[in-house]
């Protein structure tokens, strides 16, 4: 295990919740669904559950959709 590693902030389930925008609505259900799911790496720290703030980071780029830009369309337009 690295230096880096080992100095990485290990979020709590809350946090994550909060970061992710997910405590208001529906509290730590999303954040444990994605642990449950393995859809995000995690941290067994004894009966607690940890989550490193990069993976957080990994997983909000991974789950971006970048919007579409619309072409312009060229089949109705008469030369003036």
């Amino acid at each position: 295990m690295t230096t880096t590693q080992l100095k990485a902030r290990l979020l709590t389930v809350r946090e994550v919740a909060e970061i992710l925008g997910t405590w208001e609505s529906s509290g730590e259900r999303f954040p444990r669904r994605l642990i449950e799911e393995r859809r995000i790496t995690f941290v067994k720290v004894g009966r607690h559950v940890r989550i490193p703030e990069a993976a957080v980071a990994e997983f909000i780029a991974e789950n971006t959709v970048q919007p579409i830009r619309a072409r312009r369309s060229t089949r109705n337009r008469t030369a003036a």
